[in-house]
């Protein structure tokens, strides 16, 4: 049976957690999911890296719930909270369909992993009713090979984070086992979708139609590992795109803990995670200036966009 079929849900193991709960009989998974889809927002987002968001934006439609549970986290609200509405599977098709009639460049979907199954039909059905432009799949690295494999020809743009090089690290701080191994399989998975395809494909504005981007969040504390990080993406799938950000903002959480997680990440760690890059041999990297942390990367979970609006 595939992995993507409604009938995982009985004993899901969608993510590589695989924690069996009966999503089918209303039962929440890990990820916090049953088996209704639940949305926290959709809409057009300016602030992706310049191929994705380009100037028109990228239409990103924002899943509730996730597999992981990063302490430090900044999408605490949804990822963790499970804030947001339960929607049919036809509205998700509504909504990509809506996002490009507002000029989104691409469709952006941010933490789907639970709702994987959903996305083959979904995605088909909205292809079918006229839906033309990319799909990007915007995730935490936290997937199984099986899915992304199942993936190939829906997805045309991976957006992967890969988080830890050090699986104890992975444990502390997002509570799940062997988060390096699962994130360089499925990596190694995405990239070979994107070579087979003919590899980075873009319009005339620099924009993409095709391509992959691995993101690294360089946490305070924690350069060395973030160093490990590139000599593991760098060792799996060569010189890919990469994207190190800058943008860590401590939540309250983290703030009450104190320690590392509680402050910014300095100038001195950061510049040193991007010489790295540099000296492994990455030809384009993405990077932020200083004073990256901004309330745009972290978008008002409000339901905008979800819910179709009464004068549509």
């Amino acid at each position: 049976m595939p992995l993507l079929d409604s009938a995982t849900l009985a004993a899901c193991d969608l993510c590589p957690r695989r924690c069996r709960a009966d999503r089918a009989a209303g039962a929440r998974g890990i990820c916090g999911a049953t088996d209704t889809l639940k949305l926290a927002r959709a809409a057009l987002h300016f602030w992706e890296e310049p191929p994705i968001s380009g100037e028109a934006g990228s239409g990103t439609i924002f899943f509730s719930g996730c597999p992981l549970k990063c302490v430090y986290c900044q999408n605490h609200e949804i990822s963790t909270g499970n804030f947001g509405i339960e929607v049919p599977p036809e509205r998700l098709v509504q909504i990509m369909l809506e996002l490009e009639d507002q000029g989104a460049l691409n469709i952006n979907l941010v933490t789907a992993t639970h709702y994987a199954h959903l996305l083959p039909g979904a995605l088909a059905e909205a292809r079918r009713q006229g839906l033309s432009i990319p799909i990007v799949y915007n995730t935490s690295g936290f997937e199984r090979v099986e899915a992304v494999h199942e993936l190939d020809g829906l997805v045309d743009i991976w957006l992967t984070d890969f988080k830890y090089a050090d699986a104890a690290r992975g444990r502390e701080l997002s509570h799940v086992d062997d988060y390096p191994s699962i994130a360089a399989a499925a990596l190694i998975e995405m990239a070979a979708q994107v070579r087979r395809r003919g590899g980075i494909a873009q319009r005339v504005d620099g924009t993409w139609t095709r391509g992959i981007i691995v993101r690294h969040l360089v946490l305070p504390g924690h350069a060395d590992d973030s160093c490990r990080v590139l000599d593991m993406v760098w060792d799996a799938v060569g010189d890919v795109p990469i994207s190190v950000m800058n943008q860590y903002t401590p939540n309250a959480a983290m703030r009450a803990a104190g320690g590392d997680l509680a402050r910014a990440v300095t100038d001195d760690e950061y510049e040193l995670v991007l010489d790295h890059a540099d000296d492994l041999g990455f030809s384009q990297m993405f990077w932020q200036e200083g004073g990256a942390v901004d309330e745009s990367f972290t978008p008002p979970f409000d339901t905008t966009g979800v819910l179709r609006r009464a004068d549509a």
